[in-house]
């Protein structure tokens, strides 16, 4: 984002700009390797069991990976089996990914007012550019409080849109709204400044949030949590500081567990106090961390019990939760039960994984967005407990939701059962799957 007035920073984005021309320019090989490890990721496989399950040693899939060796078709057709896809499939995602670069490099002077900016700056598409400089220009329509009342109802409108219809329809908006609180800050006075630099900040979260679901790459989700902590430093809220790091331990990839607890213990410990709510998440966070770090039973129960406590001390949500207002009100005991669940999948724990999840999915009480994320780890957790027509009849039920809106984060964990499901793929239920993930392009 640009540098809000200080001319240090202006010197220090002039040094950056060749570094990230160089950077960004597509490359074919490296963009193909992202594919397959982000695949293989998906699948929760190692390098290793890769290599394995096609025939190839773990050196030679780590050089793919890494963008230094070109599979021949037999080879990433081998991978693309293994990864329960097709090689068209891989080929596509790398495209999709030089397609982001590309069109990031073409627009990334115009896409926010104001000149140079701080770093690559990730659009969703062109659509995207028009309405972020829509809302840019109708800025100046309004004065500094109602400019502030405005955008504060438009980013909690974009975050329901969000839970309710898929990130699509939420990330233009989301970067239109950016884009005014970027250029009217400078101009603004000390007290509205700080308001939209708040403001700001949650918008930056959610714009980190929208570019994971959506498949954008790694970096864009970076650049709005880095932005999203500096904007909540630079108008002192220090908990939407220590929330962004939960909502980057979330982001972070289940391979890295250890950076996962590292960012959840700190926000749950840091030099900033959480409201009770926020806090139980990221106990819960990092009880996830220990659990794919291969942490004892023990231990893992431990930091739950912790998380049910803070969450036992929050006093009840003011109303309905949204994007802008108490950090963490939509943090419920149904939510932190599914998320114990995903703790208990984590571990191998499959036996008190699946009631915990039919439990509290039964309740009906999560948007479509979320629904769908939580029935994906049921099915997973079913397909691990070697319930494959009942883990594939579920899968079915998640994808209907997550498909048609393009929820990324649970079509993921949906690819990631459909890998534990290939051995039974003579089974019908499992093969209306395959045939369900292929028919929405999902694989």
């Amino acid at each position: 984002m640009q540098n809000l007035g200080t001319a240090f920073r202006r010197t220090r984005i002039r040094r950056r700009i060749p570094a990230y021309r160089r950077s960004m320019r597509p490359n074919t090989s490296q963009a193909l390797g992202r594919a397959v490890k982000s695949a293989r990721v998906r699948a929760g496989l190692t390098q290793q069991q890769l290599g394995t399950a096609c025939a190839m040693s773990q050196s030679s899939i780590s050089r793919i990976e890494h963008g230094q060796h070109s599979p021949s078709p037999a080879e990433l057709q081998a991978i693309a089996h293994a990864l329960g896809t097709d090689a068209s499939a891989l080929r596509a995602e790398s495209e999709g990914e030089i397609g982001w670069l590309q069109r990031d490099a073409e627009i990334r002077q115009r896409a926010l007012p104001g000149g140079t900016t701080a770093g690559p700056v990730p659009v969703f598409d062109l659509v995207a550019l028009e309405h972020l400089t829509a809302v840019a220009q109708n800025a100046r329509r309004y004065s500094d409080a109602e400019l502030v009342s405005h955008l504060r109802s438009a980013l909690d409108a974009t975050a329901s849109a969000d839970i309710q219809a898929g990130p699509h329809h939420a990330l233009p908006t989301t970067l239109g709204i950016l884009a005014t609180i970027n250029n009217v800050v400078r101009e603004s006075t000390s007290e509205i400044r700080r308001e939209l630099l708040a403001l700001g900040a949650r918008a930056a979260e959610l714009a980190a949030w929208l570019h994971r679901d959506v498949g954008a790459p790694e970096q864009a989700t970076t650049y709005w949590h880095h932005q999203a902590k500096e904007w909540a430093t630079l108008s002192g809220d220090n908990p939407m500081h220590a929330y962004v790091l939960l909502r980057q331990a979330q982001a972070t990839d289940r391979t890295d567990p250890a950076r996962m607890r590292d960012l959840a213990h700190a926000a749950a410990n840091g030099p900033w106090k959480l409201p009770p709510r926020p806090r139980a998440e990221a106990l819960q966070q990092e009880a996830r961390a220990l659990a794919l770090t291969g942490a004892s039973h023990d231990d893992i129960e431990r930091t739950l019990d912790r998380a049910q406590n803070a969450l036992a001390q929050a006093t009840p949500p003011s109303g309905q939760p949204t994007c802008t207002g108490p950090l963490g009100d939509g943090y419920t005991t149904d939510r932190l039960m599914v998320q114990t669940a995903i703790c208990y999948r984590e571990s191998g724990q499959y036996d008190k994984a699946v009631p915990l999840f039919q439990q509290h999915l039964a309740r009906d009480v999560f948007a479509p967005r979320d629904r769908a994320f939580f029935t994906a780890h049921l099915a997973g957790s079913l397909a691990s407990a070697e319930e494959p027509d009942e883990a594939a009849r579920t899968a079915s039920r998640a994808l209907v939701v997550a498909a048609p809106s393009r929820f990324g984060q649970a079509l993921t964990e949906l690819r990631r059962t459909c890998v534990l499901l290939q051995p039974h793929y003579e089974r019908p239920a499992v093969r209306e799957l395959y045939d369900g993930m292929k028919a929405w392009g999902a694989v």
